[in-house]
């Protein structure tokens, strides 16, 4: 079965198992979601991050300010649409 497949079943059985197998699964689980969620902690994204923000602070790339995005973003819903 496809990893597709796999997480659409996972998905609903979640939303229908009752309080204790929720509990289970997320015991079994927990430490891959703390890693997750706490990402200050992962070691690799940390020095990626730090790279990425390193050749933005020295001008090697541009980065982008939220009014660009946006205006990339409008742009192309309207190409989408047909606008």
């Amino acid at each position: 079965m496809k990893a597709g497949a796999i997480r659409d079943r996972l998905y609903d059985y979640i939303r229908v198992a009752d309080d204790e197998k929720i509990k289970a699964i997320y015991m079994m689980l927990e430490d891959d979601i703390a890693e997750q969620i706490e990402w200050w902690n992962n070691p690799v994204l940390v020095s990626e991050l730090e790279k990425e923000y390193e050749s933005w602070d020295s001008g090697k790339d541009r980065g982008y300010s939220l009014a660009d995005i946006k205006t990339e973003i409008a742009s192309r819903k309207g190409k989408k649409h047909g606008r």
